[in-house]
């Protein structure tokens, strides 16, 4: 490992550098994909190791485009809020976590799925609705329903075992 850090950091760093045009951020990246590397040995050779550190720092840097997307949504929904309503410091880092890896939940489910549950959930929309734009049964439509519940349910448990909790 220690190897593939001398050989490699500095490569990937400027990669990083390039695609987030931020120094600091790159750093961290940088760092979180060497910590990865670490937790999931694998054998890599030289060959292959700059492929996959390639790999690893694109999905990094989507993964940190994406929270910062959520960052922002959040933080224009709180400038909306009535001062009196406005969460706690500790509320809104927790519910930030929560909205983080709510969407990285649904970004895993098959796209049909996530689509009826938004549709449903945010939108509002009746099972017959969402079968008309998906093309699909309202059979269908209740079966992503319940996966996507599914999902949730276990998102909620594990947060709850890890001592966070969804927003509500």
């Amino acid at each position: 490992m220690e190897t593939l850090y001398t050989d490699y950091h500095r490569w990937l760093h400027g990669i990083l550098q390039r695609r987030l045009g931020n120094r600091d951020d790159a750093a961290d990246l940088a760092h979180d994909a060497f910590i990865r590397l670490l937790t999931k040995p694998r054998h890599l050779s030289h060959h292959t190791a700059r492929a996959y550190l390639s790999r690893m720092a694109r999905g990094l840097c989507v993964d940190l485009w994406r929270r910062r997307e959520i960052e922002q949504a959040w933080l224009d929904t709180l400038l909306h809020l009535p001062e009196q309503e406005s969460p706690s410091a500790e509320q809104q880092t927790a519910a930030l976590e929560a909205l983080v890896e709510i969407d990285t939940m649904l970004r895993r489910l098959p796209d049909a799925v996530a689509h009826a549950f938004i549709q449903s959930m945010v939108h509002g929309l009746t099972g017959k609705e969402i079968a008309t734009q998906l093309g699909v049964s309202e059979r269908t439509v209740r079966n992503h329903l319940s996966k996507a519940m599914l999902a949730c349910l276990r998102l909620q448990a594990r947060l709850e075992g890890a001592g966070t909790t969804a927003p509500s």
